[in-house]
């Protein structure tokens, strides 16, 4: 990645750490976890005798190494339930023995669901589940690669995220590397998460004994031996060194920035990030931003303004992945903690995005997307005085395009059912209503023809593709296609060889890249 140091766009470095913020919720860990790891790899980069473009490579993994572990969180619940809460615990494996370990799993397994869900898991896990859980890996690692790749980053860092979940003695994930085969920023990375973890909740002691155990096993001994010879001096002030503000100064070479006429990229991969939450997000955010950004055009917005709009309808649910996806995939009715829990994303996204000044305007109009005229919205309660056009427009065009898709609770409605329950929450006192006729009337224009489907794909895959990213097991699409099992399963084959890919995850990422999700999937 060419460094940039000309004034204007977003630093880099800030937009990593707003990221950053988002992998410590999904990880069940605090805010500024990943910031702390990364100054410990750092640290042990700088001791190991890390030339300057591992040291940069360093960096930048270390915020991002756990971006993507997210990508299958629905699969995730399924085993485990709250998968942010069993993320957060499951690093405390390092430090226990077998016996421990496998409590703590059996434990997992049968914390939710009915008698039967919990014995079907705890026979299936064995076999299903351990395979499963490699599969996360190399997903969580894969679609990490691309997004480096994608936002611009030297080889060396998507390498490196590629390489995160590998092993010392070959027994990691996905291509079971070993030894100095695993390049030197992964190796550090890789040992300073849990190192963090463990001295923030044992003490430097127990982070030593953290890194002799999986000394030449799961960690590299060199690290291991670096950090054993100086953990004092290496946690030392770690809080206020893996703050925001020291972290961003502490960036290796020159500050990067993505200037204003890439930023509209970067920001595009960002929300197929966040969409791959649930299965019923794929393609939302970015169906949202240019929804919303037509309907600024319709409402007489200068082009400033609607590419402001736009960028915040990429953002708004940034915080979505701080809530479990066993609440955001739940087919019954919310418990009122549960609600509350969902109340909380957009205050999410605002303290996200809170400390990149670039991107202040933009994070305003994101964090009120479900504020409404009357008061009744949240996180703030604002009402009619205290919102802006922009702030109407996007509540109104994420509204409408939710309706359009599924829920776990409900199908999507079509155009007309979709139209008529917007009209309704106008009525209500909920919505503005010029903003959601502007919103109407941009949804009313967004069907343009298709010429062929991307990757070579066929209609029929295309739907199978379509249904598959929304979540569903081969058994349902057949159901819903009128086919074979056997069938929708070579269709799956056919479309995973078409497009490269090994996994759900990664599929509904080409899908919603490629508008085959988000944008009215009715349409062809």
């Amino acid at each position: 990645m060419e460094a940039r140091t000309e004034v204007g766009g977003v630093r880099l470095a800030e937009l990593m750490g707003a990221l950053s913020y988002a992998a410590d919720l999904g990880l069940g860990q605090p805010i500024e976890h990943c910031m702390r790891q990364t100054v410990i790899a750092l640290r042990l980069a700088d001791r190991l005798g890390a030339d300057a473009g591992e040291r940069e490579a360093t960096y930048y993994v270390g915020m991002l190494m756990n971006a993507h572990c997210h990508a299958d969180a629905t699969e995730q619940a399924r085993w485990f339930g709250d998968a942010i809460a069993f993320k957060g615990d499951g690093v405390e494996v390092l430090g226990m023995n077998t016996a421990q370990t496998i409590g703590l799993l059996l434990r997992t397994l049968a914390s939710h669901g009915t008698a039967v869900d919990r014995a079907k898991r705890l026979a299936s896990f064995p076999g299903a589940g351990f395979k499963q859980m490699e599969t996360f890996l190399t997903t969580h690692s894969t679609l990490g690669a691309q997004f480096a790749e994608r936002v611009g980053f030297d080889a060396l860092v998507s390498l490196a995220i590629g390489q995160a979940y590998e092993q010392w003695d070959g027994k990691g994930q996905p291509l079971h590397l070993r030894g100095d085969q695993i390049c030197f920023p992964a190796r550090v990375v890789q040992f300073a998460g849990p190192a963090e973890t463990f001295h923030r909740r044992h003490g430097l002691h127990a982070a030593v004994a953290m890194g002799h155990r999986g000394r030449g096993r799961r960690f590299a001994p060199e690290v291991v031996d670096a950090f054993g010879a100086a953990a004092a001096e290496i946690l030392d002030d770690i809080d206020e060194a893996g703050s925001w503000a020291a972290l961003l100064a502490a960036e290796p070479g020159l500050v990067r920035r993505v200037p204003a006429t890439e930023l509209d990229a970067v920001l595009v991969a960002i929300a197929d990030m966040i969409d791959l939450k649930s299965p019923y997000l794929a393609g939302h955010s970015r169906g949202v931003a240019n929804l919303a950004a037509e309907a600024g055009r319709d409402s007489g917005f200068a082009d400033e303004e609607v590419s402001t709009l736009r960028r915040a309808g990429l953002l708004h649910d940034l915080g979505r992945l701080g809530v479990s996806s066993g609440i955001w995939d739940k087919p019954g009715p919310l418990t009122e903690t549960e609600f509350e829990r969902v109340r909380l994303h957009p205050y999410l996204t605002d303290r996200m995005l809170a400390r990149i000044p670039a991107l202040s305007r933009i994070r305003e109009i994101a964090a009120r997307h479900h504020e409404r005229l009357d008061g009744s919205g949240y996180p703030r309660g604002l009402t009619a005085a205290l919102l802006t056009p922009p702030d109407l427009l996007l509540a109104a065009a994420d509204v409408y395009h939710a309706l359009s898709e599924p829920r776990p609770h409900r199908p999507p409605l079509d155009a007309g059912h979709a139209a008529d329950e917007l009209r309704d929450q106008v009525r209500r006192g909920l919505l503005d209503r010029e903003a959601a006729n502007a919103v109407l009337r941009a949804a009313g224009h967004r069907a343009p023809a298709r010429q062929g489907w991307p990757g070579g794909l066929t209609g029929r895959e295309v739907e199978v593709l379509r249904l598959l990213a929304r979540g569903h097991p081969n058994k349902q699409i057949a159901q819903r296609l009128a086919v074979s099992p056997k069938t929708v399963s070579n269709h799956v084959e056919h479309i995973y060889a078409k497009l490269h890919v090994s996994s759900r995850a990664a599929a509904t990422l080409f899908a919603t890249q490629h508008g085959l999700m988000g944008t009215y999937e009715s349409g062809g």
